[in-house]
């Protein structure tokens, strides 16, 4: 596959988190993933299915790749796992990482392991935030520009700026 210019979200709320973030961003090059540039550090509320929980630092990155979508995704699995994730925990539940393919290029891909654009990219203000940080101007194939779906969103989900970019 040619390279590609991709965006990956990553959070964390289980222990040090920003020293969780930074280590997966030094992990991405050992598997075939160049961090371009990083948006800020956000906190965020928890969103989802469990609500009682640490709030999350969040950020987005800019990466090239040669890798496929479903290499690129087995790369971030790979280093959930090597960073303490364990799989199969509660769906939206505490972790330490958390790595989400939220774009590749151009590519539009449903299978049943992996969908982009990320499906959940239009709803989540602590993805949106960052990634429109990194690109102001950003379109999403087949979902158009994500400036629009922030502000869809209203008010709805704290995100506070709370430190600099990882790299």
């Amino acid at each position: 596959m040619s390279e590609q210019t991709g965006y990956l979200g990553l959070g964390s709320n289980e222990g040090d988190r920003r020293a969780h973030l930074s280590a997966a961003v030094r992990a991405l090059p050992a598997r075939g993933v160049a961090v371009i540039a990083s948006s800020s550090v956000y906190e965020t509320e928890p969103v989802g299915e469990v609500l009682d929980q640490r709030e999350f630092l969040n950020a987005c990155l800019r990466v090239r790749t040669n890798l496929a979508p479903e290499q690129l995704i087995d790369a971030c699995k790979a280093i959930e796992r090597a960073l303490g994730r364990v799989p199969g925990g509660i769906r939206h539940g505490p972790r330490p990482i958390d790595l989400d393919l939220l774009l590749l290029g151009q590519v539009e891909l449903r299978t049943a392991r992996l969908t982009l654009p990320h499906p959940e990219i239009l709803s989540r203000r602590f993805v949106l935030v960052p990634l429109l940080e990194l690109d102001p101007d950003l379109v999403a194939p087949g979902v158009g520009r994500l400036a629009n779906a922030l502000a869809a969103l209203g008010g709805a989900q704290a995100v506070r700026r709370a430190g600099p970019p990882l790299v």
